[in-house]
């Protein structure tokens, strides 16, 4: 029994210590999802003004 409560108690307090860990996480790959959302439009916005403005006559 002193061995499943040592057990226990090792992952409550280890679950906790990680769980900012986890957010911060979270938050930098939706600030890198969200930065190479905006340099795909940026991108796509530049190849395609070129791509109009190609003569075809």
């Amino acid at each position: 029994m002193l061995k499943l409560r040592e057990v226990l108690c090792g992952r409550g307090r280890t679950s906790r210590r990680d769980g900012g860990y986890s957010t911060e996480t979270v938050l930098v790959i939706a600030l890198l999802a969200v930065l190479a959302i905006g340099a795909v439009t940026i991108i796509s916005q530049a190849v395609l003004s070129k791509a109009e403005s190609i003569a075809l006559d």
